[in-house]
């Protein structure tokens, strides 16, 4: 592997670590909110007890969030030097953004949501309880405006004297759709997470007889809020389909295996085996016009097929080999006026021309046989962007199932009249994380192979470092991050084996039986 290959391996290791204690983070705290909020409301002890158990839990996976959190950012210096110098100006700013204000806010409320029990009114920590919810999905919003930059690079325009990519409108940067739809869909899957984490526990401890009016009173909050969680994601992932059908079309296609346009509306494809050899999906089963409807919002917009797309990388590619000649030249003479009118001509397709850089040098001077490997390289890996969608879709309406259900037995007060149910709860519990895994390798995978989507190629963006020094440290980030996430385990099985009781430092409801068999 070379150093372009360790350095991706890198980030997507620390980026999934990382995004193992997210989600919890921001499903868990719009949760205390509303028990807290229940609590206020109705005076009764037991929501004040929920609070501050579900709290205790939050906060070891706060605490490992940040912990695994911080170095990646760090890596944009290290690792990937010539990425933070061509964009740091934009990309930079809503990074920053997010450390000054969300997540300074986040963390000064949790610390009054921990300590000021006692020395708050009821109203005061409920407020303290809503600004930590806030704050975590301030932080995930604005990380999402730097990543949905990355996957559509509005609001900037490059500057051939500074040889940077610079903002030119930050409201654009700010209200990039891309990143707001891409916000919506995160927070509501972090939000499903939350909400099977709560059910799950809930299920074990009625399973076991133990804490039954806690659990009861959380599997009920659970499976409410994450019913409609689990809605919204569908829902908002539909319109995430949509921008990425607008601004993405590469990654559309090779989510759906679809080689070749198809007549409009295009077909969904529920099963496949794509053919990488023969440029063919295999033993397809499709749905009719469902593609075209989410990609295209019409009925008669056709959604690009892979080789169509490549055929368009390969035009553009030649476009930017003369944008590229022009920039060379503005280089050695900044008056050259051809140069400069030839270069604001095809200056929107000089991340292209930039793909050739890793085939040879001399851009401009490109045989075709090097601009065909180039346009093929704009392929992402199909088959692993194609099974990951559909497993995660599949998921994705398995959660909405599971809460329903959830929510038909709250309804009928009967929770705990099927022991059948509860085990399918408990056993439920990794699956959300893995969704939530799954859809940001769609998301980060699709994109290759660029950094910045159209503008920089991955492969220019790396440090001038060795191959050996980024496997160091990604073998140093293995070890760091493994034992942090046995640490997070070992803490959260301690603390739920414990329960309220033992969490809390006092009885929290008076033991009841265990719940009786079907």
């Amino acid at each position: 592997m070379d150093i372009v290959e360790l350095s991706r391996l890198q980030f997507a290791i620390t980026a999934l670590y990382h995004f193992l204690f997210v989600p919890l983070t921001l499903g868990l705290s719009i949760l205390l909110g509303i028990m807290e909020t229940v609590y206020v409301m109705t005076g009764r002890e037991i929501w004040r007890d929920m609070t501050k158990f579900w709290g205790a839990l939050f906060g070891i996976n706060f605490a490992m969030g940040v912990a695994t959190g911080i170095t990646m950012e760090f890596q944009f210096g290290t690792n990937w030097a010539y990425y933070s110098h061509y964009v740091g100006d934009v990309f930079g700013a809503p990074l920053a953004i997010e450390g000054l204000m969300a997540f300074f806010l986040e963390a000064t409320f949790i610390g009054l949501f921990f300590f000021g029990w006692n020395k708050m009114s009821k109203v005061g920590h409920l407020i303290v309880t809503w600004g930590m919810a806030i704050g975590s999905n301030l932080s995930a919003l604005w990380i999402l405006i730097a990543n949905g930059w990355m996957q559509f690079p509005t609001g900037a325009h490059f500057n051939a004297a500074t040889m940077r990519m610079e903002v030119s409108n930050f409201m654009d940067v700010l209200f990039n759709p891309v990143a707001q739809a891409k916000f919506v869909h995160t927070v509501s899957a972090g939000y499903v997470v939350g909400s099977v984490f709560v059910l799950a526990i809930s299920a074990f401890y009625l399973l076991r007889g133990r804490h039954v009016e806690l659990a009861r009173r959380s599997m009920t909050i659970a499976a409410s809020f994450g019913l409609a969680s689990a809605l919204s994601v569908v829902v908002l992932g539909d319109e995430s389909g949509y921008t990425a059908g607008l601004n993405q079309k590469m990654k559309i296609a090779a989510v759906e295996a679809m080689w070749n346009t198809e007549p409009a509306p295009a077909s969904f494809t529920v099963f496949g085996v794509p053919d990488l050899k023969t440029h063919t999906t295999q033993y397809e089963v499709k749905i009719p016009w469902v593609l075209g409807l989410i990609a295209t919002r019409s009925a008669d917009t056709p959604v690009p097929g892979i080789n169509q797309l490549v055929d368009l990388a390969r035009t553009r590619i030649k476009s930017g080999m003369i944008a590229y000649d022009a920039l060379s030249k503005l280089k050695t003479n900044r008056g050259d006026v051809a140069a400069r009118k030839l270069l604001d001509a095809h200056v929107a397709d000089l991340g292209y021309g930039l793909l050739l850089k890793r085939f040879r040098p001399d851009v401009q001077n490109a045989t075709p046989q090097e601009v065909d490997a180039a346009a093929n390289s704009t392929i992402p890996d199909v088959p692993v962007l194609f099974w990951s969608f559909r497993f995660m879709v599949g998921l994705g309406f398995y959660f909405i199932m599971l809460f329903a259900v959830a929510f038909w037995l709250s309804a009928k007060r009967k929770l705990d009249a099927s022991r059948t149910f509860l085990r399918v709860a408990l056993w439920t519990l990794p699956l959300p994380w893995i969704a939530a895994e799954l859809g940001w390798i769609v998301a980060e995978y699709g994109r290759q192979p660029w950094v910045i989507e159209g503008v920089l190629p991955t492969a220019l963006g790396v440090s001038s470092t060795t191959a050996g020094n980024v496997l160091f440290s990604l073998l140093g980030f293995l070890v760091f991050y493994s034992s942090l996430l046995i640490a997070d385990i070992f803490l959260m099985v301690k603390y739920i084996r414990l329960g309220p009781d033992g969490t809390l430092g006092h009885a929290v409801a008076a033991p009841f039986a265990r719940v009786p068999a079907e």
